[in-house]
């Protein structure tokens, strides 16, 4: 089944994408909870409309996105934790923690957007990936360290 994404939806596709699914999935939850369209011949008319109307604005959206990633750097995060003596950590990083100390840094990001590579729950060093647009992804560095 196709179907026309209305929103970005992670593992899927991005906004106004034409993406191919399994009929149960888009009928029983993508249509219903307003994520995309049946992808009929009049939606993907409207749908190549929006986009030409679009793509002047994506052009600065994939700028400003670019911008931000520039702007991170290659600067390492310093994120503290409660430790055992193990070197394991009480519970385990998340992306609010990641998104807090970027945030201290001066630069805003969704925490949404961030995803880890594998789960945070010892000591060490990471990395996480941000993903500021569909074309511009940032990969970060973060150091867990004890409190």
């Amino acid at each position: 089944m196709e179907v026309i994404l209305k929103e970005d939806i992670k593992g899927l596709g991005y906004k106004n994408d034409l993406v191919q699914v399994k009929p149960g999935y888009g009928r029983n939850y993508l249509i219903p909870q307003g994520f995309a369209l049946i992808a009929n011949s009049s939606n993907k008319k409207v749908q190549a409309e929006n986009a030409k109307q679009v793509a002047h604005k994506a052009e600065k959206l994939k700028q400003d996105a670019q911008d931000l990633a520039d702007s991170i750097g290659d600067e390492v995060l310093d994120i503290a934790a409660k430790v055992g003596e193990s070197g394991k950590i009480f519970g385990a990083i998340t992306t609010l923690q990641i998104s807090d100390a970027l945030k201290r840094k001066g630069i805003d990001v969704d925490r949404k957007k961030i995803s880890f590579k594998s789960d945070v729950k010892s000591v060490g060093e990471y990395e996480a990936v941000i993903d500021f647009h569909r074309e511009v992804k940032k990969s970060i560095t973060f150091r867990v360290v004890a409190e």
